[in-house]
């Protein structure tokens, strides 16, 4: 029972990336899936989470209006499309699961964690 994240790499600001969290194990249908963030010498940062039951998001601020969180329930994979980066979204992405809902919002209380995959982003 594993996440394994991909797709990260070196882009120049204002460039785009998509990363994959694919299940391997279980089935992600019901599960809700966060991506997290954590840049050199900061925080933790809760970046999106997606909803297994009625597919609501949710989306830092930091990120809302230029990341798009979605699921592919039939290739077992979520996936973050991340444009207009800046050099403020160089971190290591993790995704997780976690709980989120259009009832209780989302928890950012994350379960069971990928590996991380390295964005950087810079000219």
């Amino acid at each position: 029972v594993q996440l394994q994240a991909s797709g990260g790499g070196l882009m120049q600001p204002g460039g785009s990336l998509r990363l994959s969290c694919a299940a391997s194990g279980f089935t992600l249908d019901y599960y809700s899936i966060a991506w997290f963030r954590q840049a050199p010498g900061k925080e933790r940062e809760g970046v999106s989470c997606i909803s297994g039951s009625d597919i609501t998001t949710y989306y830092a601020d930091s990120v809302k209006g230029r990341f798009t969180i979605s699921r592919d329930n039939a290739k077992n994979t979520v996936y973050l499309q991340m444009n207009s980066l800046k050099p403020e979204d160089t971190a290591v992405y993790y995704c997780a699961t976690d709980r989120c809902n259009r009832v209780r919002g989302w928890a950012h209380a994350p379960d069971l964690w990928g590996q991380g995959t390295l964005v950087t982003v810079s000219s």
